[in-house]
Formats: C-alpha cells, structure tokens, sequence
C-alpha cells in the first residue's frame, strides 16, 4: 500500500472511530448497554467494510486504471446495500439495540464518505509522472537551457 493510500484510509477511519465512540456514549445513555453495543458494532462494520473497499479500489486502480470510475461506483452502491442487508437483518436481534445500530450506521458511513472525500482533497497526488531524466536532456521542452 502507498504512502497517500494508507495515510487516506487513516484519514477516513480515525474520524468514523470517533463518531463510534460519540454514538457509543449518546446510545449508552438513551438505549443503556445495549444500545452501546449497537453503536460500537456498527462503527466496526463500516469501518470493516470501506476500509476494504477502498484497498480493493486502490488495487484496481493500479492494475486496471481503465474500469476504475466504474469500480468506485459500482463499489459503493454494493457497499451501501450491504449496509441496508446488515440493518434489515439485525432489524428484531436481542443481541443490542437495533436503532442504535442503525442510526450509528448511517452516521457512522456519512463520516466516513466525508472523511475520505476531504482526505483525497487535501492529498497531493501527481495524475502525471514527470520523468526527470527526459525533463533535464538538452533539446527538451523541460530543459532549462
């Protein structure tokens, strides 16, 4: 993984923690533990889920640049429906509170699509690798002679 691609996914996954950690404390006091336990398992799926997302679009990236528009798009439509199939089937679980869950999910995703948005803003990322060795050749339009 590149230097920009990990400091991208840290950049969208401290910020998604942290609104866990909020939704965790603000579930515990209106939903008690199990609400807490809502929130905490539904900042783990979303970070679990676009933390590989974004890996896999990275390695498509790489190796076919061509399909990559197409990829993120297709990506994250199936990333969010996989986020409705988890909120559709843990909708009656005992296991913790299901609003919760639900609520901490769609926040905790809106955080990270922000998150990682600002993240490749602020990156400096070359869309065009200069070659220095061709830039410094006399005759060049690169060339300072």
């Amino acid at each position: 993984m590149r230097s920009n691609d990990a400091r991208t996914l840290l950049r969208a996954a401290l910020p998604t923690a942290a609104a866990g950690v909020i939704a965790a404390i603000v579930s515990a006091v209106v939903a008690g533990g199990k609400g807490a336990i809502g929130a905490v398992v539904a900042t783990l799926i979303v970070i679990l889920f676009m933390g590989i997302g974004l890996v896999v679009l990275e390695r498509t990236a790489k190796s076919l640049p061509h399909l990559f528009q197409a990829m993120g798009l297709m990506l994250y439509a199936a990333q969010i429906l996989l986020l409705f199939v988890f909120v559709a089937a843990f909708k009656n679980t005992t296991l913790f509170n299901p609003k919760a869950f639900a609520i901490t999910l769609v926040a905790a995703t809106l955080v990270w699509i922000a998150a990682q948005t600002r993240a490749h803003m602020k990156a400096k990322i070359l869309y065009v690798e200069p070659d220095s060795s061709e830039a410094h050749k006399p005759g060049n339009k690169g060339s300072s002679s």
